[in-house]
């Protein structure tokens, strides 16, 4: 039996903070975690946007519990006022939703230095997730990869300036490597540390969302733009099927810590959520540990 968002059990009671809720994946695992009676915190670079979302919810479900928050992942300042606020507020949090994210861009740096894509992706999430580890010790953290990490093997620096064109697929597809690196990385240190935290992963296979026609589409076109628009017009699913594989993984208990979910369709691009494989890069612990001290060293944040 395929499971779809009417098997979401009861989430009276939980607080669930989701980023990049403005559209797409985020809007849609939001949408349903309402729904189902969590309060849940809706963060977002663009605050006018996200109340416009919090009000979206709050049409489609009356009485839903949503609290917006500003937080740049592009902006590590950004990140740890937002997390002093949300620390404050809500010193106990029961899901994490690691989801934001751009895609394809052309070569832009953070505000902080670092190569776009890998500063938002990955360690904005990892400094994010430090930041609210006091309020995480019982939580469960999903993080959202791609089926794109099987397209590399290893990691480039987090400037590129190591000399290579760069390769906007490229730095997309490592982005996602790392976040898969970080998922397993979180479940192993909690697991040797003793703690109830639940780290898995998740992919949405391949939605027609803000992300896939936004960040492919800046800049000159050229022809993986044009492929792009159109494999999205034959083959893209709803954003709300995405979210399907998130909320899956973000409610379901029996889902174990290190698991990582997503379409169960052909090459993983659409169809109900299930369990599904990862990359032998993304489950070598060496370079996970790797990834992880140099994500402390860059972004400052170090995990007690």
């Amino acid at each position: 039996m395929t499971w779809t968002v009417r098997d979401i059990p009861d989430q009276s009671g939980r607080v669930a903070l989701v980023t990049g809720v403005t559209g797409g994946i985020g809007f849609h695992t939001a949408l349903e975690l309402a729904r189902n009676d969590a309060q849940v915190v809706l963060a977002g670079r663009n605050l006018t946007a996200v109340y416009q979302v919090a009000d979206a919810i709050r049409t489609e479900v009356r009485g839903a519990s949503v609290e917006p928050v500003r937080m740049d992942l592009a902006d590590l300042g950004s990140i740890q006022e937002a997390a002093q606020q949300i620390l404050h507020r809500w010193p106990l949090i029961d899901l994490l939703v690691n989801n934001a994210g751009v895609m394809a861009t052309p070569f832009r740096r953070t505000s902080d230095g670092f190569e776009l894509q890998m500063g938002t992706n990955h360690l904005g999430h990892f400094a994010l997730t430090g930041r609210l580890l006091p309020a995480l010790h019982s939580a469960r953290v999903v993080t959202v990869s791609s089926f794109m990490h099987h397209h590399v093997n290893s990691l480039s620096d987090f400037e590129w300036r190591s000399g290579h064109r760069y390769r906007k697929w490229t730095a997309y597809s490592e982005s996602k490597l790392a976040n898969l690196l970080f998922m397993l990385e979180l479940h192993r240190r909690a697991g040797s540390h003793h703690l109830d935290l639940v780290s898995v992963g998740a992919h949405p296979g391949y939605c027609s969302t803000a992300l896939t026609r936004g960040g492919p589409q800046l800049g000159a076109p050229d022809l993986t733009t044009y492929l792009l628009r159109a494999v999205t017009r034959l083959f893209a699913q709803s954003a709300a099927a995405g979210a399907r594989p998130v909320l899956m993984a973000s409610t379901l208990r029996t889902i174990a810590g290190g698991s990582y979910l997503g379409p169960s369709g052909l090459f993983e691009l659409r169809g109900g959520p299930q369990p599904v494989g990862m990359s032998r890069a993304a489950r070598d612990p060496e370079v996970a540990a790797e990834l992880w001290a140099r994500s402390e060293e860059a972004t400052g944040v170090r995990y007690p």
